[in-house]
């Protein structure tokens, strides 16, 4: 690596040397974005393997800030890893990069493994490695609710919930879930874990539900909804999951776990349409001509019937609660795609 990784700070020097990995994906460039903008006093280090699903120019808008320093490193390259958090004097993660989309694991579920648990693994021994005292430390962990697996008509998860992964990608988040804790029980590392629900916004790649959709409309093809299209989701705008981030990173406790959700729970075909009736206002287009395009096509495998977060926890804690409407954070997604 040559002499990339020359000490930005003298010794003895205290600030926040903050590590996010895959800062140039879809949340991760929200978050980068944010902590650089708020945080002048923080150095935001990116690290992206610069997949298909991330995009650097997401980040134009800082990428000459002071504060603000991008490597292409792939996170399952332990020696990269090892090397980065030593020269850097990281003392604060924050973890996002991992293998994502549910129908690609069903396809390659090696990749979603090494990615989602070795890479993890990997930022665990590099941090228990490097942080001789764990004083102003912080592992923070980014999961998902679908290590929970699905629920029936009632009730929702929370940071009770047992574990019961059915897809390749949930059971990888699932067992890097479990290496964060085990890092914390063992090695007192001082770690946060966090469950999200469905995000969505701008910058998500087109795989997703969300984009599909709005892509599909816009080019005027077929949008492909799973089965019947009832399986349920609790959908959260990307702000006010980055929201959440910040105060978990200041303001969480060590070794606990927080559920977020954006107490949105539709349909996946209640969603569809709903999105069809926004993009008809914003662009005039006949809404009965948009809703033909729907298609219902054969189901997913492993398909969790129902998601739901209960944000109980953070929101009697630290009284928060997702601030974007519906509505409009669609409206947002759909202009920003539109653009």
């Amino acid at each position: 690596m040559g002499n990339i990784f020359k000490p930005l700070h003298k010794k003895g020097f205290k600030m926040k040397n903050i590590l996010i990995t895959g800062g140039a994906g879809f949340i991760g460039s929200h978050l980068v974005k944010h902590f650089v903008k708020k945080y002048p006093n923080y150095h935001i280090f990116n690290v992206d393997k610069l997949t298909y699903a991330s995009n650097i120019k997401f980040l134009n808008e800082i990428e000459n800030e002071n504060n603000y320093t991008f490597f292409k490193l792939d996170i399952c390259d332990l020696n990269s890893i090892l090397e980065f958090f030593n020269e850097k004097n990281i003392t604060h993660v924050i973890h996002l990069a991992a293998e994502s989309h549910v129908d690609k694991s069903i396809e390659s579920s090696i990749v979603f493994g090494k990615s989602n648990v070795l890479g993890t693994l990997n930022l665990l021994e590099a941090a228990k490695n490097n942080w001789k005292s764990n004083e102003e430390k912080l592992f923070y962990h980014i999961s998902t609710d679908e290590v929970f697996g699905t629920l029936g008509e009632k009730g929702k998860f929370s940071e009770e919930s047992k574990y019961d992964p059915h897809s390749p990608y949930s059971a990888s988040k699932a067992a890097s879930d479990h290496f964060v804790r085990a890092f914390h029980d063992t090695y007192k590392l001082p770690t946060i874990i966090s469950n999200c629900s469905n995000n969505y916004g701008p910058n998500q790649n087109k795989e997703k539900l969300i984009p599909t959709i709005i892509h599909n409309l816009i080019t005027n093809t077929e949008i492909p909804i799973y089965g019947d299209g009832k399986n349920i989701r609790d959908w959260l705008f990307v702000q006010d999951h980055v929201d959440a981030i910040d105060l978990l990173f200041h303001k969480g406790k060590i070794g606990e776990t927080y559920c977020i959700g954006g107490e949105n729970e539709l349909s996946n075909i209640e969603l569809t349409k709903k999105i069809i009736s926004i993009y008809s206002s914003i662009t005039g287009i006949d809404n009965i001509k948009l809703n033909k395009l729907i298609k219902y096509v054969k189901d997913r495998l492993g398909h969790d019937k129902r998601y739901a977060i209960d944000i109980t926890k953070i929101k009697n804690e630290f009284n928060w609660i997702p601030k974007t409407n519906l509505e409009k954070g669609l409206s947002d997604t759909i202009k920003y795609y539109l653009n």
